[in-house]
């Protein structure tokens, strides 16, 4: 397939400029020669569109974003007797919320609560919607000059009751292993509050400057979220008030059960902080211990050392016995 230069003409688009790119698509601002108006288009790599994870999850995307419409959430348009595939998306100037973390590390406290009550709203949408998006990271949030945001990329989003996640999977189904949720880590199905839970790591980063759970790969990150506490908030840096860290423990809630059960129910803590109540939780106190997966780990190797002296025992009793 030949590459898009700007100036190209695909269908009914002109291509302007590449947006960005990525190891598996390329993302052009366009003019649709119709309306006039500026358009997203994303195109695949050629070598992607023979993968077919990658054309699932690109389905998926295109399938999802054509169902919703909300203006928190980036539009799907539809899209009819195409050359070749593409996705056409509305065009929003703004910066990602990751490039603005990159350059400002902390956000101020007003600042941070005010996005996340704004990806409350578009998330208590989409779940209304029954969509999960799944994959909710800096990456995925567009942020415009007035503050507004947009949901992008729901390429691994899913309906409320689709099938479970695998670990097998992990890649192209069950999200960032800095945002997952640890219900997604056990590879159980991730519902509405694991959106929560990657809020909740959201709002952590905004305010800190640092992700809660850290670690060299990425299954060594989601092995301590399992395991261990974050360093609270208020360690980091005390001017945040025990209520917002309070909210943010409340969304990070190990249990899917103890966290928020919707989206509203964070974003009415959020507005309301000054009735929040501080509970005095042992997170507060014990997250300096940290617990070690060492021994299951050497048990695993042990028993695999094992396998070959009890094949080789079965082996010589056959052996034995066969005369």
């Amino acid at each position: 397939m030949t590459p898009l230069h700007p100036g190209d003409q695909l269908d009914h688009y002109r291509i302007e400029s590449v947006a960005a790119r990525s190891g598996m698509a390329s993302i052009f601002r366009a003019t649709d020669l119709r309306t006039g108006r500026p358009v997203a288009i994303k195109v695949p790599h050629p070598e992607m569109e023979s993968d077919p994870a990658f054309f699932d999850r690109f389905n998926r995307e295109q399938e999802v974003g054509k169902k919703l419409d909300h203006p928190g959430v980036m539009k799907v348009l539809s899209e009819d007797g195409r050359s070749r595939v593409y996705m056409v998306m509305e065009w929003v100037e703004g910066r990602l919320l990751r490039q603005i973390l990159n350059e400002q590390r902390q956000l101020p406290s007003e600042r941070a609560v005010r996005i996340a009550l704004k990806i409350c709203e578009a998330l208590e949408y989409i779940h209304s919607q029954g969509v999960v998006h799944r994959d909710l990271k800096p990456e995925n949030v567009m942020i415009d000059a007035e503050g507004n945001i947009k949901l992008i990329d729901f390429g691994i989003a899913a309906h409320i009751g689709a099938r479970r996640l695998t670990f097998a999977k992990f890649t192209q189904t069950m999200g960032t292993p800095d945002y997952i949720s640890p219900e997604q880590v056990k590879g159980k199905r991730g519902d509405a509050r694991s959106d929560i839970y990657a809020l909740g790591v959201m709002l952590y980063e905004m305010l800190t400057g640092k992700v809660p759970f850290t670690g060299p790969n990425a299954f060594i990150i989601m092995n301590d979220r399992l395991l261990n506490n974050p360093i609270p908030p208020r360690e980091i840096d005390p001017t945040i008030s025990p209520q917002l860290q309070e909210i943010i423990y409340r969304a990070l809630e190990r249990d899917p059960k103890n966290r928020y059960a919707t989206a509203r129910e964070f974003a009415w803590d959020l507005e309301h902080q000054d009735q929040v109540g501080v509970a005095d939780r042992p997170e507060l106190r014990d997250w300096k211990r940290r617990r070690s997966p060492w021994p299951r780990r050497i048990l695993f190797y042990v028993m695999l050392a094992l396998i070959p002296v009890i094949i080789f025992g079965l082996l010589l009793y056959v052996a034995r016995h066969s005369h």
